[in-house]
């Protein structure tokens, strides 16, 4: 089970009483996850500028649907995820390279096994924009949110990179809406 489950609607991979508030919804952590891969439109968000609105368990709901506009493939929905998301992968992997830790995320893609990442050196990679705003969406202390993402960042990069690289806007949207290439 990876992160397209949860993205597909897994029940079985939903937290009771999560944070969407139907009964069941995505960890913090998972939230954290999608939240980093989609920090520039979060920073737009809020900047009051053409992000997404209404915060990201909001937009996460959206996008990936709970029975809200937006997941049903309608535009914001579906595709934008899928483009968004590509695009976060790629601003993550770069992230990586620039901070030195580009063999890290490398591995995480390709399909051999994954480098492990500890939190203290996640912290040196992501800025203290990004801990900040995925903390403040998560409702993770800073601590919580490094220590769950350095366990479960390889793994979602991993589960989005099926075919050992880095996945197109269309790919990623025909992945999301559970069809191969």
């Amino acid at each position: 089970m990876g992160l397209l489950d949860i993205l597909g609607g897994r029940p079985d991979r939903l937290v009771p009483g999560g944070v969407f508030g139907r009964g069941g919804g995505m960890s913090p952590i998972t939230m954290g996850v999608l939240g980093l891969l989609a920090h520039k439109a979060i920073q737009g968000m809020n900047r009051g500028g053409p992000g997404i609105g209404g915060g990201v368990s909001d937009w996460l709901r959206r996008t990936f649907g709970d029975g809200s506009p937006g997941g049903d493939g309608s535009p914001g929905g579906d595709r934008a995820a899928g483009g968004v998301l590509s695009h976060g992968l790629r601003d993550l992997v770069g992230q990586f390279q620039q901070s030195g830790e580009g063999d890290v995320a490398r591995s995480w893609v390709g399909t051999g096994a994954n480098r492990q990442i500890t939190p203290h050196v996640l912290a040196k990679v992501l800025s203290e924009e990004q801990i900040a705003t995925l903390m403040a969406h998560t409702s993770l202390s800073r601590e919580e949110l490094l220590q769950g993402m350095s366990k479960e960042l390889p793994q979602a990069v991993d589960s989005l990179t099926p075919e050992g690289r880095l996945p197109a806007p269309d790919e990623m949207d025909r992945m999301l809406k559970g069809k191969t290439a």
